[in-house]
């Protein structure tokens, strides 16, 4: 997904392997990036080229004006099934496929507004109208969608213009008997029933709902006073750099769990497409109905929305405005649009770097490295990883020279790391650490790019297309694409250690929607630079969230004024143990850790994690040791090797999977049945806090809700939430997520000293984490309300 497909990279390595030692050692040693590109660019072979065409051709990213049938025709079968979502994600299929102005896409837009008003997103469902009319939506279909544009209306409160609606469709009705008897019927009978829903609203006094703009506005909590060093952080940190933590992030205060410390935007995003292998051409699968995540969210801004609007020119790009479409187009997509394929095979790091370049502009890249240049006296087109970006003439060097201060890299002259290119450019792409056959492949990736941007740029002229970005904006510099071709390089290099995952919680329930399952799901890849000032703990300080293309941090615990702000990289303590952690660090980011977890876990014992620890099966101590476990109780005798164990774990999870099966698919009196199996023989060889005693517990948990059975589900659940503390700390998100269940599940009871106490508790977690604005804080703060109101009700405790 980030580096280029296996086939592609496969192929490149094979084509390495042949090459003469030579030409590999030109390559290892280069000094330059220039020099690395330089020279594996002249062994680009069109037979390369036509191989990389043949594997983009797989995607289906152009419009296709055959598939809005198909897509209509499918997402009308999910219609009917009433799978709403899913049959929104078709038409949306639809629309990107169509022609604008035609019936194809006029029915894909009303199709969708359908679907829209049945999951009750009333707003989204008007835009879908409007766009159904002004693509010439048939007259004869017309009088079924005003009646739903009024229904709308009605729903969201806005009376005088649901009845203006009403009066016009009456007035058309009259003038034109366009409908079949029945048809008419059925329409004057819901206009009648939506008549008598106006009154009753009309009688109660509704007010008008809040704008949404306004509600987002209160949503959002300020950042306070902003770092006059660093943009996008809190005054509570600065920046100090030295030789073995290289740049960093200290406290300048005594900093309190919850305290936001940075919110900066994106300086680039690019949407990750999810589980896209390409498809190869048949009958049986020539159009695509998978849902991914570039169905689901916003190309640009990472909104989620099911009421997408196309890109003119392809299949692929979709937004959740004709605003973010125009921004997208005019920033980069126009020179994106007609290399998807291709962008799709070489993977999302090539795209990200594209992208940076792009919005930098050419002339500012081609600045910045002839900054570089003459600094160094080189004539070459170099870009040493040793250079600050600060200067920009030669008086300013003089300036700072006097001063006698060491400029942090990334910063301009007055010592500001500001969220912009010249921040990004500082990034070490660690050149000299990447293996000689990953710098090839990039390297080739990145040539391959540019052939095909100079080729795009050539064309644009003669087919009077003003879409080109590469002519708007520098002409001069289109011939020679080397400069833009070292940065993209440099960009892509950077990625590995410091492309930030952009991440979600994705929301799931069980079939009646009773109990939410919390996952993390990545949605994109982004570079930010001050968040990338931040060095790794596997025990990290903070606590990053994102909303859209937006990183928060705040502090997940106590820090010291002096303390350094740190964040996980990935390999967690509460994860993975410390061999694996720092073998994954080592090769993805180049260093060894040291911090406190692992020199912590590296000093003690080597003792398995309760969460992945066996139990003797005669006293239920812990079992402790290598091949041969043998209990940890010195008056127990018992021992038992670790495959066997190993085996009768592997046998659970395959259980436990059926159980889960079952549950899904609405069969939950044998879910029950086989998950309460599980716990009893987990019980016999795991500890109490093992992950698939959690895993049971919360199964089960979901099972009894859906049956209404809210006492046993929360006390279910209440051992889930034992489990997840012992693994991941009773102040971790995870168990913050943990205890909003139990919250929904006494709720739903009405166990309401219960239910306060739950909320009380997570919401205490998920404010530090997540802040005021996310969805589970929000939620918590509605279910405290109602609670208050019913608190003089006496209800009987269900735990």
């Amino acid at each position: 997904m980030d580096l280029p497909v296996d086939e592609w990279k496969s192929y490149l390595l094979n084509k390495w392997t042949s090459l003469p030692k030579s030409v590999k050692d030109a390559i290892s040693t280069a000094e330059t990036l220039t020099g690395i590109l330089r020279h594996s660019s002249s062994l680009l072979q069109p037979e390369d080229e036509v191989f990389l065409k043949r594997l983009s051709s797989a995607y289906l990213v152009e419009k296709n004006y055959d598939a809005p049938l198909f897509y209509r025709e499918e997402g009308n079968k999910k219609f009917q099934e009433k799978d709403y979502t899913g049959a929104a994600v078709l038409y949306s299929k639809g629309v990107s496929n169509s022609r604008p102005n035609t019936e194809d896409i006029s029915l894909c837009y009303a199709n969708r507004s359908a679907a829209l008003f049945h999951l009750g997103q009333y707003e989204a469902c008007l835009k879908d109208i409007v766009r159904a009319g002004m693509h010439g939506y048939p007259e004869r279909l017309q009088p079924k969608m005003i009646l739903r544009k009024a229904e709308c209306l009605v729903n969201l409160g806005r009376l005088q213009e649901a009845r203006q609606t009403i009066t016009d469709l009456e007035s058309s009705l009259a003038a034109k008997a366009t409908l079949v008897p029945s048809s008419y019927q059925i329409l004057q009978r819901n206009l009648h029933h939506l008549k008598m829903k106006m009154k009753i609203q009309e009688k109660e006094n509704l007010p008008e709902t809040f704008p949404a703009a306004l509600t987002r506005a209160f949503e959002d909590m300020a950042l306070g006073e902003e770092n006059k060093q660093i943009s996008g952080a809190s005054p509570s940190v600065s920046l100090h750099t030295d030789p073995l933590k290289g740049r960093h992030l200290v406290a300048t205060k005594d900093i309190l769990p919850g305290e936001l410390l940075v919110r900066e935007g994106a300086f680039v995003s690019v949407l990750n497409p999810g589980e896209m292998p390409p498809l190869h051409y048949g009958l049986e699968n020539k159009w695509d109905t998978r849902v991914t995540n570039g169905d689901l969210y916003c190309h640009r801004c990472l909104k989620h929305t099911l009421a997408t609007v196309p890109c003119g020119g392809c299949s692929y790009a979709r937004y959740c405005s004709q605003e973010c479409m125009q921004k997208a187009w005019e920033y980069y997509h126009s020179t994106e649009c007609p290399l998807g394929g291709l962008l799709l095979t070489l993977g999302v790091f090539c795209q990200v770097a594209l992208r940076i370049t792009l919005l930098t502009r050419f002339e500012d890249v081609d600045r910045i490295v002839r900054i570089l240049c003459e600094e160094t006296g080189s004539k070459d087109i170099c870009i040493p990883e040793n250079k600050t970006l600060h200067c920009t003439n030669q008086e300013e060097s003089e300036k700072n020279s006097i001063i006698g201060d060491i400029p942090i890299p990334g910063c301009n002259v007055h010592g500001e790391y500001k969220s912009n290119y010249n921040a990004v450019f500082s990034l070490l792409p660690h050149t000299e650490k990447h293996s000689p056959e990953h710098k090839f492949i990039c390297a080739i990736s990145v040539s391959a790019l540019c052939r095909q941007l100079r080729a795009a740029s050539l064309q644009a002229p003669a087919m009077h297309l003003k879409s080109s970005r590469l002519e708007a904006v520098t002409p001069g510099l289109c011939a020679d694409l080397t400069i833009w071709g070292v940065a993209m390089l440099r960009h892509v290099l950077q990625l590995q250690c410091n492309a930030q995952a952009i991440t979600s919680i994705r929301h799931t329930g069980s079939k009646e929607n009773i109990i939410t399952n919390s996952r993390q799901v990545r949605l994109a890849t982004g570079i930010f630079p001050v968040v990338s000032l931040l060095n790794h703990s596997c025990s990290p300080n903070t606590s990053v969230s994102f909303n859209s293309t937006v990183a928060t941090i705040r502090a997940a615990r106590q820090i010291r004024k002096g303390q350094e702000i740190v964040h996980c990289y990935g390999p967690h303590e509460s994860w993975m143990g410390v061999a694996e952690r720092q073998q994954k660090l080592s090769s993805q980011y180049f260093f060894d850790c040291r911090c406190p977890a692992c020199h912590t876990e590296t000093l003690r014992a080597a003792a398995e994690p309760r969460w992945e620890a066996f139990c003797c099966s005669m006293c239920r101590a812990l079992m402790q040791g290598n091949d041969v476990l043998s209990c940890n109780n010195e008056s127990c005798t018992e021992s038992v090797s670790r495959d066997h164990l190993v085996s009768r774990l592997q046998d659970l999870q395959q259980q436990v999977c059926v159980a889960q099966k079952l549950l899904r698919n609405g069969e939950l009196e044998q879910a029950v049945q086989q998950l309460l199996g599980c716990r009893e023989a987990a019980e016999s060889f795991l500890s109490a806090e093992h992950t698939v005693v959690g895993e049971i517990e919360d199964s089960l948990a979901q099972a009894y809700a859906a049956v209404g059975d809210w006492r046993t589900s929360a006390a279910h659940v209440q051992k889930s939430v034992r489990v997840v503390e012992a693994r991941h700390g009773p102040s971790s998100v995870e168990t913050g997520h943990e205890l909003f269940k139990l919250a929904q599940i006494l709720f739903n009871g009405l166990a309401v000293p219960e239910a306060l106490n739950a909320i009380r508790k997570a919401e205490k977690i998920l404010l530090v984490h997540c802040g005021p604005e996310s969805d589970e804080v929000q939620e918590l703060q509605e279910m405290k309300s109602c609670l208050s109101d019913l608190s003089f009700i006496p209800v009987q405790p269900l735990v």
